[in-house]
């Protein structure tokens, strides 16, 4: 078995919990490199572990995915939906398969930015978001597949794949979807209109944008890349040919990481 660890902050790389990780890969037979951001792992490794939070996550997943290579998150960060696992547990699991490898779709977009991190990887795995960029507010004409939508005029609107339910699209009022549910979030950000809601829409759609602002500019996004367009630039994200392979140990469950990360449902009433 081969694996490369990708570790987010250079400040990690001596952490005792990565060190004895390596050490347990390693006397398990598993041989273990290190890899900088941006460098793609050799095409036989067996595994990319993320060291970090989701953000790390997201960069790992720009190296590996359309090469197939299985993604592991190891949480040393924050929040945690992508990136779970505990250092502790991973070695172990991997060892001795227990664990699953799951589908994760990708958004493509097609759109030239004049920025390379975005125009050689118009790629992501949680959101594609375009947002004001000055004091103006945005209006997005939105289609899918051909049917055209009332105008959004908000600060920006984010497209969300299921696994990025938990991400920027919940944090602008979007809905929260198991991750192996096969629909995309359209989410206003901040929107000027009282009866705007998040549409959900199958993720075989061909959702089309067009901006146009006083501002004359916007911002992109592809997850955590950004990139300054035009408002002559329009936008057609569908979801990618390939997707993440994502690493889950078989102990892990979304529904209790919502509860436990996100305090989903706490009540007096639901204490056990």
């Amino acid at each position: 078995m081969k694996a490369a660890i990708y570790i987010g902050k250079k400040s990690l790389e001596n952490d005792v919990r990565i060190q004895s990780l390596v050490k347990e890969l390693t006397d398990g037979g598993c041989a273990v490199s290190t890899i900088a951001k941006g460098v793609r792992p050799a095409p036989d490794t067996d595994f990319l572990l993320s060291v970090g939070g989701d953000g790390t996550f997201l960069s790992a997943t720009a190296m590996a995915a359309d090469g197939g290579i299985p993604v592991v998150g190891v949480n040393l960060g924050r929040m945690g939906f992508l990136s779970e696992n505990r250092p502790e547990d991973i070695a172990k699991a991997l060892l001795t398969g227990d664990y699953t490898i799951e589908s994760r779709a990708m958004l493509k977009a097609s759109v030239k930015t004049g920025v390379s991190s975005v125009d050689e990887w118009p790629y992501a795995l949680n959101e594609m978001t375009v947002r004001r960029r000055g004091a103006a507010m945005l209006g997005v004409d939105v289609s899918v597949d051909g049917v055209q939508l009332p105008t959004y005029w908000a600060d920006g609107l984010v497209i969300s794949t299921s696994s990025g339910s938990t991400a920027y699209s919940l944090s602008v009022g979007g809905p929260i979807v198991l991750p192996e549910s096969k629909v995309l979030i359209i989410s206003p950000i901040a929107p000027h209109n009282l009866n705007i809601r998040p549409l959900v829409v199958p993720d075989t759609s061909e959702i089309c944008l067009k901006m146009h602002s006083r501002d004359g500019h916007f911002e992109f996004s592809a997850d955590n890349r950004t990139a300054l367009v035009g408002e002559d630039t329009g936008v057609v994200i569908s979801v990618a040919q390939f997707s993440l392979r994502r690493v889950r140990l078989n102990r892990s469950n979304f529904i209790e990481a919502l509860t436990e990360k996100l305090f989903w449902g706490e009540d007096v009433r639901n204490i056990k």
